[in-house]
């Protein structure tokens, strides 16, 4: 099960209460204006396969036509939050640390000790509203390239899409 209300609980390493809640409203946003209601199935494709049930707080007519107008914004922000909760049941690392402009994907993933964090693999997150399965996967080639910055990297990237309308997940590898 992915809870999207653990987003805003303030346990996970790289997200304050604040920013997890706002990534469980644009994931709710994007599932409900594609149909969907909280108990909905979440297929995941790829590099790890299985189907989730996403369950989330409804939300009311200022988070859907106010808050979350920006349609492309919101997609963005709820594939990130769908993505933290994938990384951490599919692939099994937690989501530990933001990364910085230019290291060619969004977020650390690795295992939180005691005062720090050790990293262990980084993670590169798209979203589409409503798509095909080629748009998808070209979402993917395209985001596999950009972790690869050519080369440079030197450690394993994963990148995930979330595609809203099914809804479904394409998780890819990247082992440099």
């Amino acid at each position: 099960m992915l809870d999207l209300g653990e987003l805003g609980r303030g346990n996970i390493p790289a997200l304050t209460a604040a920013m997890g809640t706002a990534l469980a409203e644009a994931g709710s946003v994007c599932l409900e204006s594609q149909g969907h209601s909280s108990g909905a199935t979440l297929t995941v494709r790829g590099y790890r396969e299985g189907s989730y049930t996403v369950i989330w707080e409804p939300v009311g007519e200022q988070a859907r036509n106010l808050a979350y107008n920006d349609e492309a914004k919101a997609t963005e922000m709820g594939a990130e939050g769908i993505a933290v909760l994938i990384a951490k049941s599919a692939i099994g690392y937690e989501v530990i640390r933001r990364s910085r402009r230019g290291d060619g994907f969004d977020y650390w993933l690795g295992v939180w000790g005691e005062t720090e964090f050790v990293a262990q693999a980084g993670l590169e997150v798209s979203g589409i509203r409503n798509g095909s399965d080629r748009q998808v996967r070209a979402r993917v080639r395209e985001k596999r390239l950009q972790t690869s910055q050519g080369g440079r990297q030197r450690w394993t990237t994963y990148v995930i899409v979330v595609e809203f309308s099914r809804p479904w997940a394409e998780v890819s590898e990247n082992v440099f």
